[in-house]
């Protein structure tokens, strides 16, 4: 959806040191996660992008999604399923193709709750009504689309 709204330039540059900071504070999160799992940062962002994925994914999706080389994802999957985080699996659909599937364990799962992140979310959350963060979903999905379009699709 488009809008036939001006933003100021003061706006736009309000709000994208907003994302800025964000983006730096999630990195900073990302990084202590990935320390605590005994990670680099750039494995626990892919194990992070194959939880979120709807079931098993294949490799050449978490390099797409990452903006990592296959080759590059395929000593990230073999560093994941050493640690015991994913497996290989073949795609029942096609046999000829592999997938990854996430196998976290209870003590990783709690690793990424002890950071609080989900718990400072909700109390943000919890300031605004219900209709708010309707805005704010909107607002949210619509910067990840035009994000994706932009980096991930381009």
């Amino acid at each position: 959806m488009t809008s036939e709204h001006d933003v100021p330039a003061d706006v736009v540059e309000r709000f994208g040191s907003y994302a800025r900071e964000t983006s730096a504070l999630t990195a900073r999160v990302h990084g202590r996660l990935a320390e605590r799992l005994g990670l680099s940062q750039t494995d626990e962002k892919c194990l992070d992008l194959a939880l979120r994925a709807e079931g098993p994914v294949t490799a050449g999706r978490i390099a797409e999604l990452s903006g990592l080389s296959t080759g590059a994802v395929t000593g990230v999957i073999d560093r994941l399923e050493q640690a015991g985080y994913v497996r290989r699996v073949r795609d029942p659909h096609d046999r000829r193709k592999v997938l990854v599937e996430v196998t976290l364990g209870e003590e990783a799962r709690s690793a990424r709750l002890s950071l609080g992140a989900q718990a400072a979310l909700a109390e943000v959350l919890s300031r605004f009504t219900p209709e708010e963060r309707d805005v704010l979903e909107r607002y949210s999905k619509t910067v990840i689309e035009a994000f994706r379009k932009r980096v991930v699709d381009a």
